[in-house]
């Protein structure tokens, strides 16, 4: 893809003509009145991970509620509708990209005028972080005289290397200097915000909000019919749901299954999303042991539908997170709802859910023998680790954190 001069020439042009309009926008003060919101986040639908679907849920439920939302994000495919769409009720508004890749990020060079011009629309700003461009919306939004409010998805860890160090700290830095000027800084959970490099140093700005999530009942007959397919002999059946990718430790896994296989070698591993990453190199480095435990493992690719997710949860014996570091991963809850347990590392945050509940077992961060213990005892004693849906419901409500986010922004909208 080469630089469009005239794309972005529309794009001021756009930012502009906001700017001409702004003024013009009323004022609304009383309690019930509705909001207009400006969210921004480099990736959005239908870009998967558990921050996208996090926005994605928050933002379509507060339009369902009958509020302004926009999405302020990049137009990382060509395949991707130009400049500004409407999807489930949310303004979705796309800027171009150069093709100069930045690790996972990306520059957006109509970023400040359209997010301006936004601004100007709009009653409040919810930044969602690691993002590069934090600093300029603090800067941003202080012109325009809008609040800031953060969720932070969890701090930027990325592979070893000179280039990677840099990016890192200079994430860093451009957080710090808009956490400083943001109202409110949300966290997944207080556990996180105390052991968050990032959030740490704000406590008094934290409030802590579980993750939206909301998961449909899994069909137990397509759960049959996949179990059958992945397992012809019975064995049990361990899911990753996920990126192969270094901050999830996928090989930690792999590796584990010399603890399971003394006791089930006959389980199998299905990981379920994507595994040839374009930023790094994890899949390629472990091909090893890809190779050593091959008859044992099934790839199944990128998996958009929720229905089919529920299914492939219902079809596991128990969902298995290895990470070294995870602010909260809700593929877990979306697991316990789907009626499976979980072993996840005992990591800050991403070990809320299954402490919360008690559906599941933690394992020691980095230990591959521990997480393959943890496996096996989940197996062995399967219907004790399993609470019902209603249970998982109740401490995880999807409609209590949107009201959550919804007071929060209302507290801050101008």
């Amino acid at each position: 893809m080469s630089f469009s001069k005239e794309q972005d020439r529309l794009d001021v042009t756009k930012a502009a003509d906001q700017f001409e309009t702004a003024g013009k926008i009323e004022e609304a003060d009383h309690p019930g009145r509705k909001l207009r919101i400006l969210m921004c986040l480099l990736y959005y639908v239908p870009h998967r991970t558990g921050l996208t679907i996090h926005v994605q849920r928050v933002a379509e439920e507060l339009a369902r509620r009958g509020h302004d939302v926009t999405v302020l994000t990049a137009r990382y495919d060509l395949a991707l509708p130009r400049d500004t769409e409407m999807h489930n009720g949310v303004r979705v508004v796309r800027l171009w990209v150069p093709p100069i890749p930045i690790s996972r990020g990306m520059i957006m060079p109509a970023y400040p005028w359209a997010a301006l011009g936004l601004m100007l629309q709009n009653d409040v700003v919810f930044i969602n972080t690691p993002m590069l461009e934090t600093g300029l919306i603090s800067v941003l939004a202080k012109l325009a005289g809008r609040q800031v409010v953060v969720t932070h998805h969890g701090d930027l860890i990325l592979p070893s290397g000179v280039f990677n160090r840099f990016i890192q700290n200079t994430m860093f830095a451009m957080y710090k200097f808009m956490a400083k000027r943001a109202a409110r800084l949300i966290a997944y959970s207080q556990d996180y915000a105390d052991h968050s490099y990032y959030l740490k140093p704000f406590k008094k700005k934290v409030t802590p909000i579980y993750p939206p999530i909301h998961m449909p009942e899994p069909n137990l007959e397509h759960a049959k019919e996949l179990r059958a397919s992945w397992s012809k002999d019975g064995g049990p059946i361990i899911g990753f749901s996920g990126r192969f990718v270094e901050e999830k430790r996928p090989d930690l896994l792999l590796r584990a299954l010399e603890v399971v296989n003394q006791h089930y070698p006959n389980a199998r591993v299905v990981f379920c999303g994507e595994y040839e990453i374009a930023y790094e190199d994890t899949w390629e480095r472990h091909q090893d042991l890809v190779k050593q435990y091959r008859e044992q493992l099934i790839f199944l690719g990128l998996k958009n539908d929720m229905q089919y997710m529920a299914d492939f949860y219902a079809a596991c014996d128990v969902l298995a997170l290895t990470s070294d570091s995870e602010c909260f991963a809700l593929v877990q809850v979306e697991a316990m709802l789907s009626g499976t347990p979980v072993v996840m590392t005992n990591t800050p945050g991403g070990r809320v859910p299954v402490r919360e509940t008690g559906m599941g077992k933690l394992a020691d961060v980095g230990d591959w023998q521990s997480i393959g213990q943890a496996l096996v005892d989940v197996i062995r004693e399967h219907e004790r680790y399993v609470k019902q849906r209603e249970e998982i419901e109740a401490v995880f409500s999807f409609q209590q954190t949107v009201d959550q986010y919804e007071a929060v922004f209302r507290q801050y909208a101008r």
